[in-house]
């Protein structure tokens, strides 16, 4: 498998680190570059398209269980061929997930413990429940939930967070005054995170 087999955008950065930017539905490999520039200043970035189209939107995964595991593989093996491909290190990519790509962030670090270093989820759920946890010893997650979002209420948000904790990772969780849209509180969160991972 090559990296040519997602629709992406790599772009090199100053310092050893890649963030990995996976979009919400209906997005697509260029709504994460701005934001990303701005939360994580001189890391690299690695932003595929999805490549579901459900109900017209581009999505990483259609809402079912046997789709996540199957698009998580898949996605796993591309990174792999796009680290080869651009260089960068595998240890120190990071995953920035909204929404949908959230959720297959958390999924790729459930079911396929290092391929991403840790994950800053916005707006996020577990959309699956691995057979057997995974050991991920401190991986640091940041999952910043919306107490009003009408598509993920954030009680599950909330789960997810606990699955994290029990899996070993470094979980931080914070519940916004907002819905399913991202607001600056949400920016300046990550911003902070990935200040400190980096």
């Amino acid at each position: 498998m090559t990296a040519a087999e997602f629709i992406h955008k790599f772009m090199p950065g100053r310092l050893p680190a890649t963030v990995l930017l996976l979009h919400g539905s209906g997005g697509d490999e260029n709504d994460l570059l701005p934001v990303a520039r701005a939360l994580a200043p001189g890391a690299a970035l690695l932003s595929p398209r999805g490549k579901v189209v459900e109900q017209g939107l581009v999505r990483f995964f259609r809402m079912d269980r046997s789709d996540v595991k199957e698009r998580a593989a898949e996605l796993a093996q591309w990174i792999g061929a796009a680290a080869n491909e651009y260089g960068f290190d595998p240890a120190a990519l990071y995953a920035l997930g909204y929404s949908n790509g959230a959720n297959m962030a958390a999924a790729l670090m459930l079911l396929h413990p290092g391929v991403v270093a840790g994950a800053c989820l916005l707006r996020t759920r577990a959309t699956m429940q691995p057979e057997t946890l995974p050991s991920l010893a401190g991986a640091p997650v940041l999952i910043s939930a919306g107490q009003h979002d009408e598509l993920i209420p954030y009680a599950e948000a909330e789960a997810l967070a606990e699955l994290f904790a029990n899996a070993g990772a470094r979980v931080d969780i914070a519940i916004q005054n907002a819905g399913h849209d991202l607001t600056p509180a949400d920016f300046s969160l990550a911003k902070q995170w990935f200040g400190r991972v980096f």
